[in-house]
C-alpha cells in the first residue's frame, strides 16, 4: 500500500525549489508545490541569511500608506494603539506589501474572529477594532506600526522608519515562529 500511495503522491505533486538573490531578504529558498490532480499550489519563500535582530519602527499616517513593507516568516507585526499584533507560528509566511495592505490583512484577521466569537463583548471589541482601521486607512486617525524581527530580515522602505536593536531582554520573549525540540 505504501509503494501504491508514494508513486501516486509523486504522480500527481509538482515541486520546484531553487536559490537566488532577493532585494527584499537576501538570498532566498523559492519553493512551489502544485497538485495536478486537485490543483493545489502553495508557494513560500524563506530567507537563508540571518541578520541582527531590529525593531521597526513607523508613524503611520494618510501619506505614507504605500510606504513598501517587507515582513519576514519570523517576525512579530503590531499596531499598539488599536491592540492588534501577529506573531509568527509554524506556518508563518513572510510576504511585501505596503501600510495599507498590512492594515488589511489585520482588517481580515478580525473579520474571521468575528465569525468564531459570538459574544457581545468579542463582537463589539472587533467592531472597535475594525473602525479604528479604517479610520486610519482613511486618514482619521495616525498609529503605529511596530515590526519586531529576531533575525533581522524585514523592513520598511521609508526615509521616515526608526529602526533600533532589540534588547536581550525583549528578544527572548519573541516568538519566532519554528518548532523547538529539546533533548532533556
Amino acid at each position: 500500500m505504501k509503494q501504491k500511495l508514494t508513486k501516486w503522491v509523486l504522480n500527481v505533486l509538482h515541486a520546484t525549489l531553487k536559490t537566488q538573490p532577493n532585494p527584499h531578504f537576501g538570498k532566498v529558498l523559492e519553493t512551489t508545490i502544485i497538485c495536478e490532480s486537485c490543483g493545489f499550489k502553495h508557494s513560500d519563500i524563506i530567507a537563508l541569511e540571518q541578520n541582527d535582530p531590529a525593531k521597526y519602527i513607523l508613524k503611520i499616517n494618510k501619506d505614507n500608506l504605500s510606504t513598501r513593507i517587507v515582513r519576514s516568516q519570523s517576525a512579530t507585526v503590531s499596531i499598539p494603539e488599536i491592540g492588534v499584533k501577529v506573531e509568527p507560528g509554524p506556518k508563518s509566511e513572510g510576504y511585501v506589501t505596503n501600510v495599507e495592505g498590512v492594515i488589511t490583512r489585520f482588517e481580515d484577521a478580525v473579520k474571521q474572529a468575528l465569525h468564531l466569537f459570538n459574544d457581545n463583548t468579542s463582537q463589539k471589541n472587533a467592531q472597535l477594532v475594525l473602525n479604528d482601521l479604517k479610520s486610519i486607512v482613511n486618514g482619521e486617525k495616525t498609529a503605529t506600526l511596530i515590526i519586531e524581527d529576531p533575525f533581522g530580515q524585514s523592513n520598511v522602505v521609508s526615509d521616515d522608519v526608526e529602526i533600533l536593536d532589540i534588547p536581550e531582554e525583549e528578544l527572548k520573549l519573541l516568538k519566532t515562529g519554528f518548532s523547538i525540540i529539546e533533548d532533556n
